[in-house]
């Protein structure tokens, strides 16, 4: 049985499109007019408190205008993950906690309303010839949706929050995941022209350490952005071109793959190509345009350690192209200078763990690639609020200096 509340939510979303004209394009205003008149004739509404009257028609005017219950969510800026399990189960992160969202949807077709009004506002399609859509929200935050014909229990939502402010290194330092002295080191990598590669887990800050490090790419370089939804945001370069992957749809508009912009990428005559994440194929692309005079290009990928990137990265190499295992390995070892593991403590706290410098490929039986850390995050020990306390130790000092020397840079002693 429907509670009380809910059953007059409805009954106000009804009565509002019941007298909708569909003809007219209808403001916000007159929306919350309309609105406002179905509330002044309901008995219930008017037995409520101010604030429960102001949450009815919040609710009522983002179950037509927005994107219903998960409106009040996208607005809350301490939630950070929105998972939509079905009609009926809404689960929200806060503070890297998981906690179940007391609202659901009033029935399954209106999520597939919202599903359609999320795919719709990036230009993608969702339907079930394909039921699998990765979109983003007009704030710039992630999303990827799965029907019923796929998920059992769907259609399936999650969206991952992105701050409202911009993050950049000075937070991250604030924020205890990197310290003053590794920002001033890697910003003078960076500088110099090293390819660099961010390796993390899932929820890690991949993206939002890429993006901080990307401030420090100077002014006067042409960049292209590749990305498969476009999450970046550089905003000091002038000379500054972004690309974004699109999907087949039915009007007949065929597929843009991140590996056909890595390719036209490579014909607009940039100096560094940001890649924000490489997950197939288009491993083989970023790599070679690494090895082919693009110093400083970066992007990011899916891993739980150095050795486990470049072990990924050799598997998607693989699976664009036919080549022996030694070749990948030699085109990984010339093309990566430098990979930056970041990964999510058991605390819930991120951290960067680890830079580690790639030194060349070891033509030895192996056939390895063989790299060096040239810093560590360490454990000492957990605080009295049962966060995790440590300190970053440096290991090795940096081998390949030439960049350094031909930008004329010089690393900080740390």
């Amino acid at each position: 049985m429907m509670h009380q509340p809910e059953a007059c939510r409805k009954k106000i979303r009804d009565e509002v499109f019941h007298v909708l004209d569909p003809g007219r394009d209808t403001s916000d205003e007159e929306m919350y007019a309309l609105i406002d008149r179905s509330m002044a004739q309901n008995t219930y509404v008017r037995q409520m408190s101010v604030a429960q009257r102001r949450m009815i028609r919040r609710d009522v005017f983002a179950s037509i205008r927005e994107l219903d219950v998960l409106q009040p969510l996208l607005d809350d800026p301490e939630v950070t993950e929105i998972m939509v399990n079905g009609p009926e189960h809404i689960f929200v992160e806060r503070e890297g906690r998981l906690m179940k969202h007391e609202a659901a949807f009033s029935s399954a077709q209106k999520l597939e309303d919202v599903i359609q009004q999320i795919v719709a506002g990036c230009n993608r399609v969702v339907n079930e010839s394909s039921p699998i859509v990765d979109a983003r929200l007009a704030d710039g935050s992630r999303v990827n949706i799965v029907l019923r014909t796929i998920a059992l229990n769907g259609p399936v939502i999650t969206i991952r929050r992105f701050p409202k402010e911009r993050i950049t290194m000075e937070h991250l330092i604030r924020f205890g995941s990197v310290t003053k002295e590794l920002c001033a080191y890697l910003r003078i990598l960076v500088r110099a022209g090293y390819n660099i590669f961010i390796a993390g887990g899932t929820g890690s800050g991949k993206t939002t350490f890429l993006n901080a490090l990307s401030d420090h790419i100077p002014e006067d370089a042409r960049v292209i952005t590749v990305e498969d939804n476009a999450e970046l945001q550089i905003t000091h370069i002038p000379n500054l071109v972004r690309m974004e992957a699109r999907n087949a749809n039915v009007e007949g508009c065929r597929e843009i793959t991140i590996r056909d912009l890595i390719k036209s990428s490579l014909r607009m005559r940039p100096d560094r190509i940001v890649v924000g994440e490489v997950r197939g194929d288009e491993a083989i692309d970023m790599v070679q345009a690494m090895n082919t005079g693009h110093d400083g290009s970066m992007s990011t990928g899916h891993a739980n350690s150095t050795v486990d990137m470049l072990a990924r990265l050799e598997t998607m190499i693989l699976m664009g192209m036919d080549l022996p295992l030694s070749a990948v390995r030699r085109q990984l070892a010339a093309g990566i200078d430098i990979i930056v593991h970041l990964g999510r403590l058991r605390d819930r706290t991120r951290k960067l763990l680890e830079i580690s410098e790639v030194t060349g490929y070891v033509d030895a039986a192996s056939g390895e690639i063989e790299t060096k850390p040239l810093f560590r995050f360490r454990e000492t020990g957990t605080g009295s609020d049962h966060r995790i306390t440590g300190r970053w130790e440096k290991v090795h000092a940096l081998q390949n200096t030439q960049k350094l020397e031909a930008a004329g840079l010089v690393l900080p002693d740390l």
